[in-house]
Formats: C-alpha cells, structure tokens, sequence
C-alpha cells in the first residue's frame, strides 16, 4: 500500500471561491441548519488522503462517511467505470445486465451457505426498507424491533428504526416500529459487570420485549451488527446467537443491518461472520463499491428467496443494479482478493491499532474506553473514569459539545480527517492505508486528547 502523505499541493483560491460560493448559494446540505455551515471544498484525493483548495492536505480517518473502503481514486475502480461506461453506461433493472449478475454471483458467494440471491438498492436505508418489506410479506406480520442506539437510515420506515436523536424530528413515521436495548458492556442498561452478564441480561431483556411487544405482530428483528455511528458496539460473546435463537423461537426474520460494517472494514466480508451466526436477510451498501457509484442491497436467504418465486415482489428501483456501480463492485471483489484486504485488515487492527489505543488510554484521563475490531474503532472520553460521566452530553450540541469539537479541530489543524460523534472519536480509515499514515494518524488524535485532558 502506498504512503498517502502529500506535499507541495497548489492552492488554488479562485477555485475555492468559486466552489464556496456556488455550495452555499444553492446546496441544500442535509441534517444541517443551513446557515449555520461551512462545508469545507474538496479539490482531490488519493488513497487515503484528501486536499482543499488553498493546499491544505487531510488524513481520512473517517473514509468520509465509513464508505470509502478502498480510498480516494482507486484506479481499479476508476477503470472498471470508465471501462463499463464507454460499453453500456446504463440499463433499466428488468433486463440481465453481465455487471450486476456478476457482482450478484460474487456477493452471494461469501455471504455463506444459504444465500443465493441479491436485491440491489441504491444505497443503504432503501436497502433497510426493502428488507422489512420481504420480512412483512413472508411473515404476514408488521412490526419491527431495533434498538436505541442504531442508525439505519433517513426514509420513512428506515429512519423509525433508527434508535438515535435523528429519529426524533422525523416522527411519527412508521408507527409499527418499537425499540430495546441492546448490549453496551461499558454503560450497561442492565447493570451487568461481564460481557456474559450483559449477554444474558440483554437478551432476557429483548426477550421480554417481544412478549410484551407481541410475538405474533413481530415480523423481525434489523441489528447492526456492529453498531456503528452510536459507538462502535461490539456484540459480547453469544449475544448474536441468542437474537437468532430468539428469531427462530418466535417465528421472526432476523436482519442484519452491515452498511458500515461489511465488505472488510472489520476483516471480514460480513461483520456476522466474526460471531458465528448467520442472518435471515442481509442489508449491505457503502463498502460494496466504496460509494463511488450509489449501491446497496439485500442478500436474501434461500427460504424468504423461495417465497417470491411464484408471489411477486411488490418493490423496485429505476437505477437497481445499475452496471457503472456494480461494475466497481465487481472491481472492489477482484481488489480485495488480489491485495489480501481481509488478512491485511485483521493484521493492522490487532497489531497497530489495538496496542497503540492501549497506549493512548493509558496516557489519557479522558479516555474511559476503547473498542474495535479490525479498521473499526471508538475512543470513549468522559470527564471521569471513575464515574463513567460523558466528556459531553448525550445529543449535545453548541458550548456543550465544544470540548469534542475541539478536539476535532485540533486534527484538522494536524492535518487529519476525523470522526467523531457525541463524546466519541472514531477511527475508520481506509483500508488501503499505509501503517505509517495508520500510525501517524493516530499520533494526531493522541496529541489532540490533550485538549480533552483539559476539561477534567
């Protein structure tokens, strides 16, 4: 993998004019005040470094919206573009395209045994949508469970599963949608003390929900499987399996929601198959094609498949499949197994990134946890250790949220890209970076703390 450190960027300040201007004269930005912003313009990118206008170059710790897999300008995938549009640049869904098949075939393919077939959406909360929809058409039943701290995107049934604050403006939406808690080992809901106790508590919890909530109304179940934007939650031992054991006890479809986390940002294809279990329908987007194209999807397991083979589908899409994204999807496959993403992924989160967030915590009296797997981790900060009280409220915002929002803007000034959310920073480079960049990448966040350090 190549060293993205860049140098020597020209500025160009009449471009930068230019590109601010027409932005803030005529974009409208989303979840945004309007007048409120100032998006920063964008000049070019490569690998897993991105640069402005006036010359100024960033780190991508965040792959800018966890999507951007394979970096910024990945040839392979640039190629296979301009490949496929200069051969057939677009064709409507009904009709077999050589691309889509083939991306169709090679996702099935690691999704495991039992899957054959692969819905195409464009993206990743019309990949929610169309899931549910399967569930309540096989099942004949309505309601859906998802929990609190969860993301799952903006249309109207996917944004009433979301757990978090962006749900709240958008109700009521779609009303036969009920939430639960699910495991937080670190701010337990269950006042567990082990990962085994947060796993059995939580499930009796969900458990109870479903009886309470009705059994017989409940067509499933949509958990990320890593829980992403909400805090890097990883599933303790055995909880996974009890939602399927659950599932299947009670007659519900268990979604696995793996926008963010499939297609190799925590080592695997699909996050599931870090825990041994295995899902009824599985939503996927962003990593797919690293979002260079919109794509996303539903891989359907064989039994809610057969369902539709002679009752049809009462859901479709104009751009579904479209050959110029599967065409970088089917490029993101070749690429991953050409380069060994996987392995490399497992290798830099146990090797580099695992021991160096050890170090950072130890050296920081803000940071009360780490997690992660893979190029998938959360810094936790909070004002103190001892009570686990957040460096910033919950949905904070304004002089409340000022402390992480420094620390951001100390990255930025160090040149690097982060992310972050509530009192959290997130790291979720692209998979292609270099350790060094990996590693200078996080130098710049262990300087940065110091800011938190400070509001103790």
């Amino acid at each position: 993998m190549t060293d993205t450190l860049l140098t020597g960027i020209a500025p160009d300040l009449d471009a930068d004019a230019r590109v601010r201007a027409d932005d803030r004269g005529h974009v409208f930005h989303s979840w945004s005040a309007q007048a409120l912003i100032d998006p920063l313009p964008v000049a070019g990118g490569d690998g897993a470094t991105f640069w402005d206008y006036q010359g100024q170059s960033y780190l991508d710790f965040s792959s800018q919206l966890v999507n951007l897999n394979l970096g910024h300008q990945h040839p392979d995938l640039v190629r296979a573009i301009q490949d496929q549009a200069g051969r057939l640049a677009t064709i409507q869904p009904s009709m077999a395209n050589d691309a889509r098949g083939d991306l169709a075939r090679r996702i099935a393919g690691v999704a495991g045994d039992g899957f054959q077939k692969v819905f195409f959406t464009n993206g990743g909360a019309d990949a929610n949508e169309n899931a549910v929809r399967m569930a309540r058409l096989v099942t004949g039943r309505r309601k859906v469970l998802s929990a609190y701290r969860s993301y799952h995107g903006n249309t109207t049934t996917a944004i009433s599963l979301t757990g978090d604050p962006r749900r709240w403006p958008n109700e009521p939406a779609d009303g036969s949608v009920a939430h639960f808690f699910g495991p937080y080992p670190y701010r337990s809901a269950f006042h567990a003390t082990t990962p085994e106790e947060e796993t059995e508590r939580a499930l009796a919890h969900l458990e109870q929900t479903i009886v309470l909530e009705g059994a017989s109304t409940i067509a499933a179940i949509i958990l990320e499987t890593i829980v992403g934007t909400n805090g890097v939650l990883i599933p303790p031992p055995g909880y996974l399996a009890g939602v399927r054991e659950l599932c299947d006890r009670y007659g519900i479809v268990y979604i696995a929601d793996e926008v963010m986390v499939g297609f190799g940002r925590v080592g695997e294809w699909f996050a599931f198959q870090a825990f041994d279990v295995q899902p009824d329908l599985i939503t996927f987007a962003k990593g797919v094609n690293s979002g260079y194209v919109p794509l996303g999807g539903v891989v359907i397991s064989d039994r809610i498949a057969a369902h539709f083979d002679t009752v049809a589908f009462p859901g479709g899409l104009t751009y579904s499949g479209h050959p110029l994204a599967c065409a970088a999807g089917v490029a993101t496959f070749e690429v991953f197994e050409r380069d060994g993403i996987l392995e490399r992924v497992r290798d830099l989160g146990d090797r580099v990134v695992a021991p160096k967030l050890a170090e950072i915590a130890q050296r920081h009296p803000s940071v009360g946890d780490v997690r992660g797997m893979g190029l998938f981790w959360a810094i936790e900060l909070v004002k103190d250790r001892e009570t686990r009280e957040a460096l910033v409220p919950f949905n904070a915002s304004g002089a409340d949220a000022a402390p992480v929002a420094a620390v951001a803007a100390a990255c930025k000034r160090d040149g690097l890209w982060p992310f972050t959310h509530f009192n959290r920073v997130h790291v979720a480079p692209p998979l292609v970076i270099s350790e060094d960049d990996l590693v200078r990448g996080l130098d710049v966040i262990d300087r940065a703390l110091s800011i938190a350090d400070s509001h103790l």
